[in-house]
């Protein structure tokens, strides 16, 4: 959740980098917090390279759209009861969207809210639960079932058919036990290899994508428990721990095969933060609460700190 040093898929994508925040605010201006609808129940969340952040609501499936200069937004596309859980947006304005229990993948334009496209990963019991773009791919997890989702991406980026998902068994170190299993996902540093944490472990795996081979990341003695949404960005991994109210960020050696913790960072206005995406010298995490009660008029906030 979060860019993870890629980008998108390959080809032009519609924005430019570098391109002028919303009004021409500098980051310091920002927020350093901001409001959800209300019950809106918020899970994953991206941003885009204007600046502008997008929000899965588990309870509707609802996108909402941020101005991150403002805080102000808008429901982006209204929700149709599958959750919306992990998001990434690319640079060509697609937005992919984990369908948690609904056991599918969107696509959504960023701008319009249409749907583009719908992809079914799984049947029976699943929980799709997060997402990262590589130049040549969407990956998935699932909490449920051992398995990470692809879906390829044609030459130029081209969304390909729905019978183009590949289902990749996962084996080696990685054991699903009962609960919320693989959680958050990224990419190695080198680009080699994906990155997974299991939620009800704390162990990070480092992912072969070719044969589905899980080994325990190296974390000389370390663990991370609750571990839920990852941001890469270089050789730095952010990890939020959910329950915990952390963020625990660690050194990858370039490979993925080790990292070192080198700090756990948390804030009083953190109350369970799922993911993390980043813009400029920020952090941003929504609050998705999970110690409250949801109800229809239940509050939700978008939490910002600086980067550590």
């Amino acid at each position: 959740m979060g860019g993870d040093g890629l980008g998108g898929p390959r080809g032009r994508g519609r924005r430019r980098a570098g391109r002028r925040p919303p009004h021409g605010r500098g980051p310091g201006a920002y927020p350093s917090s901001f409001s959800l609808p209300a019950g809106f129940r918020p899970e994953g969340i991206a941003i885009d390279s204007d600046g502008y952040a997008y929000f899965g609501s588990m309870g509707t499936g609802a996108i909402y759209k941020a101005n991150l200069a403002t805080g102000t937004g808008r429901t982006l596309r209204q929700g149709s009861g599958s959750p919306a859980i992990g998001l990434k947006v690319d640079s060509r304005g697609r937005l992919f969207v984990a369908g948690g229990g609904g056991g599918d993948l969107k696509v959504i334009d960023s701008r319009t809210g249409n749907l583009l496209a719908t992809y079914r990963l799984a049947t029976g019991a699943s929980f799709v639960n997060d997402v990262v773009l590589t130049p040549d791919a969407v990956w998935l997890t699932d909490s449920t079932q051992p398995v990470l989702y692809q879906l390829p991406l044609g030459r130029d980026g081209e969304l390909p058919a729905p019978s183009a998902v590949v289902r990749l068994r996962l084996s080696g170190d990685i054991v699903y036990r009962e609960g919320t299993n693989a959680n958050g996902i990224a990419t190695t540093p080198d680009g080699k290899a994906l990155l997974v944490i299991q939620w009800n472990t704390g162990i990070l795996f480092r992912v072969d994508p070719a044969s589905g081979v899980a080994k325990a990341v190296d974390l000389h003695g370390e663990q991370l428990p609750r571990g839920d949404g990852l941001l890469r960005e270089g050789d730095t991994l952010y990890v939020v721990q959910n329950r915990l109210n952390t963020v625990a960020v660690l050194s990858l050696d370039h490979s993925g095969h080790s990292a070192t913790l080198t700090k756990r960072v948390t804030d009083p206005r953190f109350d369970v933060p799922t993911t993390v995406a980043s813009f400029r010298d920020r952090l941003y995490l929504p609050n998705a609460r999970f110690n409250t009660t949801p109800t229809p008029t239940t509050p939700y906030n978008v939490i910002s700190i600086p980067r550590p």
